[in-house]
């Protein structure tokens, strides 16, 4: 096998292995899908996701950690007119049924002090809380800064 082979071969397994709790898990009825961040340049980044409360019960993202960052916060993102507003989000309630999109231009999930910059190909780590679901471990794959952006804004 070739460099470029194994390096891609690799990258699934690790991949798989940080999204095969939430994907599999159904853990407390959270299914948690379509994770990946933005390459970084500079010491935030930001992740995207899809959390569905496929449960009977609703229940609350309360904390998000990774390896990756100092600081990990889920955010709104608004504009006022040309004015981009971004607040930060202490818990997110996800009603039994309902599912949140985390997608740029919107609610995200900020990476604030990057140990290292984000490179495309990389994994990061995340683990989100929530008060019934517990911990929920996934891998969002590192995408180039443009990949499924709304563009203009860096790092969101």
């Amino acid at each position: 096998m070739t460099f470029p082979i194994v390096r891609a071969a690799l990258l699934l397994v690790s991949i798989a292995a940080f999204a095969a709790p939430a994907m599999a898990g159904d853990k407390a009825g959270i299914v948690i899908a379509d994770v990946w961040a933005r390459a970084s340049v500079t010491a935030t980044s930001a992740a995207y996701m899809t959390i569905e409360n496929a449960g009977a019960d609703d229940d609350v993202l309360v904390e998000m950690r990774s390896d990756a960052a100092e600081k990990v916060e889920i955010h709104t993102m608004t504009m006022d007119g040309m004015v981009m507003r971004m607040r930060k989000l202490d818990r997110l309630a996800l009603a039994a049924g309902e599912t949140a999109q985390l997608a740029p231009g919107g609610l995200h999930i900020m990476l604030i002090r990057l140990q290292a910059p984000l490179a495309e190909g990389d994994t990061v780590p995340l683990t989100l809380v929530f008060e019934k679901a517990g911990e929920i471990a996934v891998g969002a794959a590192v995408q180039k800064a443009g990949h499924g952006g709304s563009g203009g804004h860096q790092g969101h």
